[in-house]
């Protein structure tokens, strides 16, 4: 069920859903998907709504057996929340071991998002992976909507209110709290997991993760410099994002995502991010460059 936490923002079940229907792309011709976005969309489309609905169109033209292991993706333009975006699978290469795709998404006749990824069957190897950094669990933080007063939703506006199919607890002091105290090292760590229980499709659970993954990242590039989103004169989109999954997990249970911002410079920020289970097992990497403009 949908449910009104203390800050008034819809959560639960029923957001979460419907999160999962905007993921389910309709196929409209061979290699060829339609997507939309929600009704509460701002201005642009989120970043990780593409990125997620273009990794399902690529999924839809791979075996069910192959996992996908990466992803590379550029933002081209800002998407138009008020049409639906067409998704073109391009099939790349279907090998013994791996499979290719390249999507393009578009709008308006034009091209706004290009992603390529990689599937591969599974395979036994070597195995290594880095520790976990030690935080509190999810459990002991305050929900997002326990941080947000009044004055902080004013001054966010229409964003504070969108639904929220993913639940998010900060370790790190929010970027909007700490700002007040001036700058701080670059990072941010945050628990989060998808707000219900999602069907065991694997390809959904990556997508989803793929979609929360663009929602905080860039939080360890302003955390550096005292300024965020909507409380400062910050101006940012993303420009690029890379994703490698490393094993399997389900994206509707706790997952620490630990992020660093190694530089800034040219009016871009560049963020790492990892994603680890509850249990300490590094599950995917990530590396985004965004746009980054304090007026």
């Amino acid at each position: 069920m949908e449910l009104l936490t203390t800050d008034g923002v819809p959560r639960g079940q029923q957001v979460l859903d419907r999160l999962v229907a905007l993921l389910d792309l309709e196929k409209i011709e061979e290699n060829i998907f339609r997507g939309v976005s929600p009704s509460h969309s701002p201005v642009r489309v989120f970043g990780g709504q593409v990125a997620g609905q273009a990794l399902v169109a690529a999924g839809r033209t791979v075996p069910p057996e192959r996992g996908v292991h990466s992803l590379h993706a550029y933002f081209i333009r800002g998407g138009d929340p008020s049409v639906p975006i067409v998704y073109e699978v391009d099939r790349i290469r279907d090998g013994r071991s791996f499979t290719t795709r390249r999507v393009v998404a578009i709008q308006h006749g034009k091209a706004i998002f290009a992603l390529s990824a990689s599937f591969q069957v599974v395979e036994a190897g070597i195995e290594h992976a880095s520790e976990m950094p030690s935080v509190p669990p999810p459990d002991a933080l305050p929900s997002h909507g326990d941080l947000m007063t009044p004055e902080l939703k004013a001054k966010f506006g229409r964003i504070a209110d969108r639904p929220r199919p993913i639940d998010i607890r900060y370790v790190s002091e929010p970027p909007w709290l700490s700002r007040e105290s001036g700058p701080r090292e670059a990072d941010n760590q945050v628990w989060m997991r998808a707000d219900g229980t999602l069907p065991d499709d694997p390809l959904l659970h990556v997508c989803v993760l793929a979609y929360a993954s663009d929602m905080t990242l860039l939080d360890s590039v302003l955390a550096r410099h005292g300024v965020y989103w909507g409380t400062d004169n910050v101006l940012g989109a993303s420009l690029d994002h890379a994703m490698w999954f490393h094993r399997p997990f389900r994206a509707d249970e706790w997952v620490l995502y630990d992020c660093v911002s190694p530089s800034a410079s040219g009016g871009r920020g560049l963020a790492t991010g990892r994603f680890f289970t509850q249990s300490g097992t590094l599950v995917a990497t990530v590396v985004q460059e965004g746009l980054v403009r304090v007026i």
